[in-house]
């Protein structure tokens, strides 16, 4: 793709933002399990049914598509997420949160890592571009689940001096090294293993009842 300014418009048909979301949502799916570098425009022509000329319309290059992938990829994540995290009131909600995390893990054997994951380890170091919308999305994941945790605090779960950004940023580094270990081993035992550890200290630290 010829690079150009990028396109920030959404289109102004239903047609027009149909067409645009499904190259969108396949791009997502073509980069998840081949990698940006190895989505190719002919690929993604076909998969998604569109010519290419389409593809040039809606999106000025492929970091432009990138981009628009690693915001579905964060509005996926946090819709799937974000309403068992905004019921957190207890460590046993905090437990199903971590099971939904295992389980989707543990139904792909492993294999897969985080859509977010994989791009942040192959784009980071090469495009700041990239390395900006990346962090900004686990910003958000981050205060998604930060956002649970004030709640157990409001509850009472926690302490006042219970560190929420922490204990988020806790949390969400046990999902990604977990998942990336679990690419590597096919098995979710490491992915367990970290965000348990990180559940254990968070019930230590809970306000006694």
């Amino acid at each position: 793709m010829a690079t150009q300014a990028a396109r920030q418009d959404a289109p102004s048909t239903k047609k027009g933002r149909a067409t645009r979301d499904r190259i969108i949502a396949v791009a997502a799916d073509l980069m998840y399990r081949h990698g940006a570098a190895g989505t190719s425009t002919p690929a993604l022509r076909d998969a998604a049914g569109v010519s290419s000329s389409q593809i040039y319309h809606y999106f000025a290059d492929k970091d432009d598509l990138t981009r628009a992938v690693i915001a579905f990829q964060t509005e996926a994540i946090l819709a799937n997420q974000a309403p068992l995290l905004a019921r957190l009131d207890s460590i046993a909600a905090l437990r199903a949160w971590r099971d939904v995390v295992v389980d989707a893990a543990r139904q792909q054997h492993g294999a897969g890592g985080c859509p977010l994951g994989n791009l942040s380890s192959e784009l980071s170091d090469h495009h700041t571009w990239a390395r900006d919308a990346l962090a900004s999305s686990f910003t958000a994941w981050a205060a998604a689940i930060r956002e649970g945790l004030l709640g157990m605090l409001a509850k009472g779960t926690l302490r006042p001096q219970d560190d929420a950004d922490r204990l988020a940023l806790a949390l969400l580094a046990a999902v990604q090294g977990g998942l990336l270990l679990a690419q590597a081993q096919r098995t979710t035992d490491a992915l367990e293993a970290a965000i348990d550890t990180v559940i254990a200290q968070i019930h230590d630290q809970a306000a006694p009842h």
